[in-house]
Parts: structure tokens; sequence; C-alpha cells
């Protein structure tokens, strides 16, 4: 019975270690992933029209030099376990008719065909995993030892000695970067949101997509709703490198000032950016920009509401993490009574969430 009862907590005690080598490991899989998003190697593997490729094919559509090919097998296996891919490996003894009868046929999956195509994840993905974005996380245990308020000091100014926003202005590469990002995440996420809850943007005659970019978001809504006249609000610098071959109007201003009047404000992945005061500012110059909720003014949000949503362990691990990740521009994610409460101090008396969109969800609000 000792013995056994031994074997039991050795048991625990690996299981835990294994747990404990997740976690420290984790920044690998996200590597490993980047490596991929680098060398194209979904595009490659959609090359081939069946969706699937050998390493020796991979490398046809790739620049590698061929000290890296035994390297590269021990990237794809990763790739592969952590389900980016999947390989089906040959039955043993090959048929004997070529190079390739030993190597695994890598294939790709739900996750992978999200890197490849016209609609792809694979810039918000980059962007997400941008040298600059991901170091500040390794200084946040320093971070949260700084003596000045962390409302005084983001995490990326922290390790860079400069504001996101700054970096943007400085270093055009970086600009690219996150708008590229952004506007892929549009493509992806408003296809969705308009198929799930397009009662949120029916019966509204105009929308002001605040803070909206290069108007990916606005461009979807504008085609899906003819009827809506569409118009796209950010800064200056922004709006001068946006496209002009759109029916969206776009306009230069700040929405920390004044917000153009229209039935309804959209706004994807903004307030999030901002603490609770910055939001509430932001909200009251909408509830002045919109009519009265029955001549059909509201705002209409994407972003987390966290506890809200399906409850599996992935989507609340997914939460967290991204309420974590805007730490580095003292950003946050939600739970409901926090949404609220900005709602309700700006001036709003209503509000519905919809939670349509994975980890996020469409919030209206109402004056």
């Amino acid at each position: 019975m000792a013995l056994n009862g031994s074997t039991h907590h050795n048991q625990d005690l690996l299981d835990a270690q294994l747990e404990l080598w997740q976690s420290t490991f984790g920044y690998i899989k996200s590597m490993a992933l980047k490596s991929a998003l680098d060398l194209r190697i979904a595009d490659a593997i959609d090359h081939y029209g069946c969706g699937s490729a050998t390493v020796p094919q991979i490398v046809d559509r790739i620049t590698l030099p061929s000290s890296k090919i035994p390297h590269l097998r021990r990237l794809m296996r990763v790739l592969a376990a952590t389900g980016v891919f999947t390989a089906q490996h040959p039955l043993a003894g090959g048929s004997g008719g070529g190079d390739d009868d030993d190597e695994p046929m890598y294939t790709l999956t739900p996750v992978s065909r999200l890197l490849v195509g016209s609609r792809n994840l694979a810039p918000i993905t980059s962007m997400l995993l941008h040298p600059a974005l991901v170091s500040p996380f390794l200084e946040l245990g320093s971070w949260f030892q700084e003596k000045e308020a962390p409302e005084s000091c983001q995490l990326f100014k922290h390790a860079h000695g400069q504001t996101v926003w700054e970096q943007t202005d400085r270093d055009a590469a970086f600009d690219a970067a996150v708008n590229d990002g952004m506007v892929s995440d549009s493509h992806f996420i408003m296809g969705v949101a308009i198929d799930e809850c397009a009662g949120a943007f029916q019966g509204i005659r105009s929308l002001v997509d605040v803070g909206g970019g290069f108007g990916a978001a606005a461009q979807a809504i504008a085609k899906a709703f003819p009827g809506v006249k569409c118009s796209v609000l950010d800064l200056d610098h922004v709006i001068a490198k946006a496209p002009c071959d759109t029916d969206v109007q776009y306009i230069a201003g700040d929405m920390f000032e004044s917000i153009p009047p229209a039935d309804a404000m959209f706004f994807k992945w903004v307030l999030h950016d901002w603490g609770d005061e910055e939001c509430i500012r932001i909200l009251k110059n909408c509830r002045k920009a919109i009519p009265p909720r029955e001549e059909g003014g509201k705002v209409i949000i994407i972003d987390i509401v966290i506890g809200v949503g399906p409850s599996d362990l992935r989507h609340k691990e997914m939460q967290a993490l991204f309420d974590t990740y805007m730490m580095i521009i003292n950003g946050k994610e939600r739970n409901e009574k926090e949404w609220k409460k900005i709602f309700f101090k700006a001036g709003f008396s209503d509000y519905k969430i919809t939670p349509v969109l994975g980890v996020r969800s469409i919030i209206e609000a109402y004056p």
C-alpha cells in the first residue's frame, strides 16, 4: 500500500511538472508559429492543390539553406504537435519510389487555413508576435516593481522608452505591421459579426467607425448594408494613408474632442485601449452625436466582455490573456459590470451584449 501511494504521489508530481513545463515553454510554441509565418510555410503547403506537402516539397517553395533542412523537420514536428499542421507518417518501409518515401506529409488544419487566402489572419498574428510587442513581456516582473504608477508608465514604454503610438509615428515598418494586422482582423471578424448579428446594423441610416483606421470594418458594413452611409473617424496622419477608392468617407479628427453626428457609432477593438475615464469621455462625445434611442441612436462595440461567451477553459484563458496583453498600453478588458459602469457614467440608459464572436462580443449601448 505504501508503495502504491508513493507511486500515485510521484505521478502527481510528474503531472504537475508537465503543467509547469507547458507554461514555461509556451513561448516556443509562439516562436515556432512566428517562424512558420516568416517562412510562409502555410502558403508553401497551400501551393500544392491537396493542401499537403512533405518537407522537401515545402523547401521547394521557400528560401532555405540546405544546412537548415534538418532543423525545419524539427520545427514541423512542433507545429504538428501543437495543431498548426497535421502530420501523416508513411507506412513502414515506404514504397521504394524516391527520397520522399520516409517523409511525413504535412497537411493544413483549420488553424493554418486561417493563415492563407485573401481573408487570412497572418497579418494580425504577425503583428501580435512582432518583437516590439513581445519583448516588453520579458520585463513584466520588473514593470510591476516600478514605483511609478502603472497608469503613467506603460509596459511598452518601460521596455522601449516610447509608447506604441510614438513608435508607429517613427517606424514605418512597425506602423505598417500594426495597420495590416488591424485590417486583417476586421476582414475576418466583420464577416462573422454581420452573419451572426445583422440586427445590430439594421435600421440605421448612418454610422461612424470611430478610430477605424483604414476603414476595413466600415467597408464591410457598407457592403452588407448599402443603405447605411458609413464614415471613418481617425487622426489626420492615419486618414492621410487611408484608401481613396471606397464608398466610405474618411474624416480627420480626435474622438476625445468631438465626433461627427450619425445614427450609430461603431468601435472595434478601440475602447479596450483606454482606461475608464478616457472611455467615458469618448462615450460622452458619442452621446452628443447620436439621436435618441427611439430614432435609432446607439453605440455598437466589438470587444471582449470577460466572463461572457463560451464557458470552456480555452475561452476563459484567452480572455484573461488578452486582458494581461492590454497592459502593454495600459488598456484593459472589462467584465459586464465594468462595461455597465462606463456606459451609465457616460449618460447611456441601457445596453445589450450578444456573445457570438468567440472570446469577443457585440455590445449595443443605447442613450
